[in-house]
């Protein structure tokens, strides 16, 4: 192998690594709208949201980071539906937050998978309510403990000064799947407006953001979102490899390879030359004795009668007793390839056709 030649190769398999690799350790989002409002899928909150502004309830769609939330002049709540379970401990820009009397809603808090059944019914004011996970919180003690079983708790609450921060284990308390389930819908609209603050619901962890925060974090055009992606690096290092190769080759994809000559089949050539002839001659009294001579030995090969070619009649009783069906088209094509006549191109296809005809009986 040539050095340029094994060059290329050796580029190829390493642009071939990148890529493999950016493809196993690029992060997963594909839950990022698990508990959005936006999602009408059955992870999504979207009925939810509406069953909130059917009830006249004040509820607003969060969509800037947390650290803009500005002082109100009254306490609010801000519901977060974690894609992924996250630590119960909060930071401290959350802790003050919540320290000046605001309310804090986690869904999808980390907890640890106990023995618990998987799908479960818990007793709440709103009636029961639907919980499909293992996960429990064994840390609270019975006064946080808001919805629970022996395994511990599902939905619990933690005091901070005068706020206080409400965690679920289960990131679907009243997602779009339990439509059918009213009293989890009822259950997390009691939990967000217990003090009958304003509700906002953050969007901005699932990817929704204001045109001025997209603005501000340099989201704007479509050149600075490619140039904030994986994508971008490896298409920059696929157009330098290339401009490499087609520099040292002067060609994209390597030597030009010449075409293989199609073999001609000359048993196949042979049998239509032959029937060229055999038409032109007008001679279809031999092509009826050959083929009815070959037809006639695999017949009686099918028949177990040997290879010596039997008397038509002698024929015509085995088909009889062999497959108990009707001899006419067998007597017909025996009878015609007897009289070594020559005969007309319909008369040979049918001639053809009814031999055929005899193959399907013969085979059934």
């Amino acid at each position: 192998m040539k050095r340029s030649n094994r060059l290329a190769w050796m580029g190829a398999i390493a642009l071939a690594a990148i890529v493999l690799l950016t493809l196993l350790v690029a992060p997963n989002n594909t839950k990022i709208t698990t508990g959005s409002t936006y999602n009408r899928a059955s992870d999504g909150y979207g009925a939810w949201y509406a069953f909130m502004q059917q009830k006249g309830i004040s509820i607003k769609r969060w969509q800037k980071p947390f650290s803009d939330i500005q002082p109100e002049n009254s306490p609010v709540t801000f519901l977060q539906v974690s894609a992924y379970p996250r630590e119960t401990a909060l930071n401290g820009q959350e802790r003050e937050w919540v320290e000046k009397g605001n309310t804090l809603v986690i869904l999808g808090a980390g907890a640890r998978v106990t023995e618990a059944e998987f799908s479960t019914m818990q007793k709440s004011p709103q009636g029961d309510i639907k919980i499909n996970t293992r996960r429990r919180y064994q840390k609270a003690n019975s006064k946080q403990v808001d919805l629970g079983d022996r395994f511990g708790a599902v939905v619990w609450e933690k005091t901070y000064n005068q706020g206080k921060v409400i965690f679920s284990t289960t990131p679907y308390l009243a997602a779009n799947a339990y439509q059918d389930y009213l009293s989890n819908f009822k259950y997390l609209a009691s939990l967000v407006t217990e003090n009958s603050n304003t509700v906002f619901v953050d969007e901005y962890i699932h990817g929704y953001k204001d045109a001025d925060v997209r603005k501000k974090e340099s989201e704007g055009n479509l050149s600075s979102f490619f140039a904030k992606t994986p994508l971008f690096p490896i298409l920059l290092q696929v157009g330098i490899l290339l401009l490499v190769l087609t520099w040292a080759q002067n060609r994209r994809f390597g030597k030009p390879v010449a075409l293989d000559t199609p073999v001609t089949d000359n048993s196949e050539a042979y049998i239509q030359a032959l029937a060229g002839v055999l038409q032109k001659a007008d001679s279809t009294d031999f092509v009826v004795e050959m083929v009815g001579k070959q037809e006639q030995l695999q017949l009686q090969k099918a028949l177990g009668l040997g290879q010596v070619l039997l008397e038509r009649q002698a024929l015509i009783n085995f088909w009889k007793e062999k497959t108990d069906t009707s001899a006419a088209e067998l007597d017909a094509v025996l009878k015609l390839q007897s009289h070594k006549q020559p005969i007309s191109e319909r008369e040979l296809l049918s001639w053809l056709g009814k031999w055929r005809s005899i193959r399907e009986i013969r085979n059934s």
